[in-house]
């Protein structure tokens, strides 16, 4: 009988314009994995991301070219030994999926709503109220739906206070602006004149993904008592998280760990994937909207709204303490436990007929 490690691949991508989203929830349940004594292995293009680049080295995680064909996914499953692969890739060939379990390799599929033909064994959608749409899945197969499963970083889950922060009684606010590890589609030099029109004295900190919007943000006159400091994607993203009084964000993958610290988010959607989540979060009253990045470009009247929505946000404590109260009980930082208890259920099952155990620590 064989004795070793379970071993899990991650084939998921970065890059300037794909952002760092798969990116990073495939690290969050790579840590649990980790934790739980599981060998895991990335099979990435990393598309010159440095931060990226350094979210795996940071946990020794191995990454290797990932492969773009189902039989070249085939191949490198067997060459790497894979107990399992878990998809998180909207651009990844459909069939990938539905080759590795005819190989017999189990897969996880990580989905924002639609699955995009991706066959396999278990699915997750943690998106809000994902549980409420009904998705059409293989025969077999069991679908994780809802924040509950929601995946967070180490780092994150770490800085989560013990009870929901409170609004600081005096002081101009801080202000944290940042979208994604790349900045994708160039939010903070449009953000950035919308805390201007606001006149609220605050001191802000801008995280801006490439060196010419740096150099934009930094031509950018504030108004009187305002102050901004704009840097590059850092790793220490939690803590300045947890030092502002207000996160200007997208409602992307990033929103589920503003919520978890409890940070009082205003938020907006840069991409039609976005929309969903950000309606059903302005819904449950977990953040400030500020409409659609495109919308809010030029001078009008969505851009008016949302200077008026940061305005006031920015002026009411009272307000920020209702927002970080709901975030922070809504999501509890344990979701990638539970989604690797899911896992291992399908791996075990599956190998349940072979000859081969495995002892995690």
């Amino acid at each position: 009988m064989t004795v070793r490690p379970l071993r899990v691949g991650f084939r998921c991508d970065a890059g300037q314009r794909a952002g760092v989203g798969h990116l990073v929830r495939c690290v969050a349940l790579a840590e649990q994995l980790l934790a739980e004594g599981i060998e895991a292995v990335f099979l990435s293009d990393l598309g010159g991301v440095d931060w990226a680049r350094r979210q795996l080295d940071a946990r020794r995680l191995p990454v290797v070219d990932g492969p773009t064909t189902p039989d070249g996914l085939v191949a490198a499953a067997r060459d790497l030994g894979l107990d399992a692969v878990v998809l998180d890739s909207y651009v990844l060939d459909a069939a990938c999926g539905a080759a590795l379990r005819r190989a017999d390799v189990p897969v996880l599929a990580v989905v924002d709503g639609d699955h995009r033909g991706q066959e396999a064994d278990l699915y997750l959608d943690q998106n809000l109220d994902a549980e409420l749409y009904p998705l059409d899945l293989p025969e077999g197969a069991t679908r994780l739906a809802g924040v509950r499963y929601a995946l967070l970083r180490d780092s994150v889950r770490r800085a989560r206070p013990a009870s929901a922060p409170r609004a600081r009684p005096d002081g101009p606010p801080r202000v944290l602006c940042f979208f994604g590890g790349t900045d994708a589609f160039d939010a903070a030099p449009v953000v950035a004149p919308l805390l201007i029109g606001t006149g609220v004295p605050l001191a802000a900190t801008i995280v801006a993904g490439r060196p010419e919007s740096r150099e934009a943000l930094a031509a950018l006159t504030p108004a009187t008592g305002q102050a901004f400091e704009v840097i590059a994607p850092t790793d220490d993203l939690p803590a300045l998280v947890r030092a502002a009084d207000v996160v200007v964000s997208a409602a992307g993958t990033s929103l589920w760990e503003l919520l978890c610290l409890g940070a009082p988010a205003a938020v907006l959607w840069v991409v039609d994937n976005q929309r969903l989540g950000y309606d059903r979060v302005l819904a449950h009253g977990l953040a400030a909207g500020l409409g659609r990045l495109d919308e809010l470009r030029a001078e009008g009247a969505a851009r008016a709204k949302a200077v008026g929505e940061l305005r006031h946000l920015l002026r009411d404590p009272a307000r920020r303490d209702i927002l970080a109260g709901q975030g922070w009980k809504f999501i509890d930082g344990h979701g990638k436990r539970r989604v690797t208890e899911a896992l291992l259920n399908v791996i075990v099952t599956m190998r349940s007929s072979r000859d081969l155990c495995y002892f995690p620590r």
